[in-house]
């Protein structure tokens, strides 16, 4: 009979509490808005993941367009620029993880252990500021600085008694000169999310190591790092799931006819086939294949953390 009356109970329940949801509307309210954001901007655009699958006509619309399978993929695979663009794309994913990844954590470590307060907040504020560059005026100063005739760099080089170099039209070194200026862009404001761990670690464990001994550097080792462990993990995973994701604006800006064998990516693909050549299917097939590779990145890559570690995504 109890169970009976639980079931009753629990049939009768509604749905929606009117009630509740009279109570504390402004919370649901508020929970409204990004909801509403996500499903709109986000997941609304994947009604025209199909066109991937259509000879896309724009008269004649999504579904009068005739369905050609996978005729775009195979075309995407089996064209002579896909081994091409797919590893100039991971290459300098890889490139900028490899470099970018370590440098912030040891800017974090550095101002950690910086004990004279105002030189820390000057290089906080020195290292922070170049986040808040716009794109465009970030490349108009790498162009300016490694310009053949004028720039800074090419001025040094010949002070010194060397030869000026067309730094931009040399594909070999595009990909440098992108990871190294994106890398100090970038590593004050990397650097605060990992500050703020460091922040957070008890000051007794210091003075523990301290009172047994412990070097600076030993304390780093010991207590800083084991403290980073899960942050780094979570970064990498992230960084690894979007290894497909290339800045577009940046490589876009900084690309020119000479330097195009290294600097042609997914992302500029995509826009130069979508929106100048008006290609929209052949663009979303090779959008699509970037999406669904981050996908099983992200997803090998977590799982392979959480057999190695305790950390991982879920």
């Amino acid at each position: 009979m109890p169970n009976l009356a639980m079931r009753s109970a629990k049939k009768s329940r509604p749905i929606i509490d009117v009630k509740r949801l009279k109570k504390s509307w402004q919370l649901y309210f508020i929970i409204f808005l990004p909801l509403a954001f996500i499903l709109l901007f986000h997941y609304g655009p994947m009604y025209g993941i199909q066109i991937a699958f259509k000879d896309y006509d724009v008269t004649a619309g999504i579904w009068k367009s005739e369905w050609v399978g996978l005729k775009n993929f195979t075309r995407f695979i089996g064209s002579y620029n896909f081994k091409t663009i797919v590893w100039n794309t991971i290459s300098i994913s890889l490139y900028s993880l490899i470099l970018g990844l370590p440098i912030p954590i040891m800017l974090a470590i550095s101002l950690n252990e910086c004990e004279v307060k105002w030189y820390k907040k000057l290089v906080q504020t020195v290292t922070y500021a170049p986040h808040f560059i716009s794109m465009v005026v970030m490349v108009s100063m790498i162009i300016l600085s490694l310009s053949l005739n004028n720039g800074i760099i090419n001025n040094i080089v010949a002070t010194l008694g060397g030869e000026r170099v067309n730094f931009m039209s040399k594909p070999e070194l595009f990909k440098t000169i992108y990871i190294i200026s994106g890398i100090w862009q970038g590593m004050g404001y990397s650097a605060i999310l990992y500050l703020a761990v460091l922040t957070g670690i008890d000051p007794n464990l210091y003075e523990a190591a301290l009172i047994d001994g412990a070097s600076r550097f030993k304390k780093i080792i010991y207590i800083d790092l084991p403290f980073l462990v899960p942050t780094i993990i979570i970064m990498l995973i992230l960084s690894l799931g979007s290894v497909m994701n290339v800045g577009f604006e940046k490589i876009y800006l900084m690309q020119n006819k000479l330097n195009l064998s290294a600097s042609e990516t997914i992302s500029t693909y995509v826009y130069k086939i979508g929106i100048e050549n008006a290609n929209f299917s052949y663009s979303t097939v090779i959008s699509l294949f970037n999406s669904v590779v981050n996908m099983m990145m992200i997803i090998i890559v977590n799982y392979i953390a959480r057999k190695v570690s305790e950390t991982s995504l879920w």
